[in-house]
């Protein structure tokens, strides 16, 4: 096993950083930075921005030869291992050849199977590889990306935001605001680094949200998703305003619903959405985090399908008390305690007056 030295790690820790630069902006890629070093000098940086665009090693290598370095002899530290076949670009392996890389350090391997081997070529043209140095770090900043190579589904994150006694509205529907404006645009940072948001017909006929990234500057608005078993969604929503939302029904499209509006349908044996089958559906079209904003009773669908993998919970310090809404409403009762969901703490912050809760449905993961 290769032993890392606190300078690598540093440097490291630079190429995440200069990955999450891409955070709003790369789906579906992968989010990725690359530092190159030569004499112990920075001599390139570089990230991947987006789609179509060159990738982080190809940009640091640029940023050497705008610097006027030769990258000859240096050593790159990238976030993920270097792709190697053409698609929207060419092959970073190829360039990373080319210019006499002398080693590579990667924090992860490259999931995605149609790029394996990639390491292997680097090798056969004598550059020493590395793997391993902030491999968790790296994962969890493309958790989705992951989760879609790997499990054929995105990273389902679950927002809610509730009482200190798990309420998340008034009966009658009423829940604006239960959190306080911090909260709320933090919510929408969280919205901003997600491929895709999903809610339910049952929200939009509540609060007809716009469902769209307004808090935080970002160039990309994420794809808006609606679950409408029946259809009943109207044609003015708000959330169907653009051409950026996709219907997911169990039956025939709306009639009324705009010509450009995208529809798919996954009935199940019941005439319900299909949800396993939508969400396989939604990796195919490269959605690696997917958003859920919805009501208790499609929370609740999720949950019992084993669909969703992470809490992102907004706790307000009140209580509201019954009659009120909850945060999942399950097709049936838990038969004993021993059957409830089980979660494990990811982080727990305070957002202005308010908590945020990180929680992951425990066996929830990525390899």
């Amino acid at each position: 096993m290769t032993e890392f030295t606190a300078t690598d790690r540093e440097l490291m820790a630079r190429a995440l950083a200069l990955a999450g630069q891409g955070l709003y902006t790369t789906t579906p890629n992968p989010r990725v930075g690359s530092v190159i070093v030569k004499d112990g000098a920075v001599i390139g940086e570089g990230f991947h921005l987006r789609a179509g665009e060159p990738h982080a090693e190809v940009n640091a290598l640029g940023d050497a030869r705008a610097r006027g370095s030769d990258p000859r002899g240096a050593t790159m530290y990238v976030s993920l291992e270097p792709c190697n076949r053409h698609h929207r670009t060419p092959p970073c392996v190829d360039a990373v050849i080319a210019a006499g890389i002398a080693r590579v350090v990667a924090a992860m391997r490259d999931p995605n199977p149609d790029q394996a081997n990639g390491s292997d070529r680097l090798r056969a043209a004598g550059i020493d590889v590395a793997f391993g140095l902030l491999d968790r770090e790296a994962r969890e900043l493309n958790i989705g990306f992951v989760s879609r190579m790997t499990r054929g589904r995105p990273w389902v994150r679950a927002k809610l935001a509730a009482s200190l006694d798990g309420r998340t509205a008034l009966a009658n529907g009423e829940s604006q605001w239960i959190t306080g404006a911090q909260a709320r645009a933090d919510g929408h940072a969280w919205r901003a680094r997600a491929c895709a948001l999903l809610t339910g017909v049952g929200t939009v006929l509540q609060d007809d949200p716009q469902l769209s990234v307004r808090a935080v500057d970002t160039p990309r608005q994420p794809l808006r998703i609606i679950v409408d078993r029946h259809g009943q969604t109207p044609a003015s929503a708000r959330v169907l305003a653009d051409a950026n939302a996709l219907m997911v029904t169990a039956g025939e499209r709306n009639a009324a619903w705009p010509a450009t509006l995208e529809v798919l349908a996954f009935p199940d044996a019941n005439g319900r959405v299909d949800l396993a089958a939508m969400m396989h559906a939604l990796a195919g079209r490269g959605i690696n985090e997917l958003h859920v904003e919805a009501g208790a009773r499609l929370s609740g669908a999720l949950l019992d399908a084993g669909l969703i993998d992470e809490l992102l919970l907004y706790m307000a310090p009140a209580l509201i008390g019954d009659p009120a809404r909850g945060m999942f409403e399950r097709a049936a009762p838990l038969p004993a305690l021993g059957a409830r969901t089980g979660l494990t703490w990811h982080s727990v912050e305070r957002i202005g007056s308010d908590l945020r809760v990180i929680a992951r449905v425990s066996g929830a993961g990525v390899t």
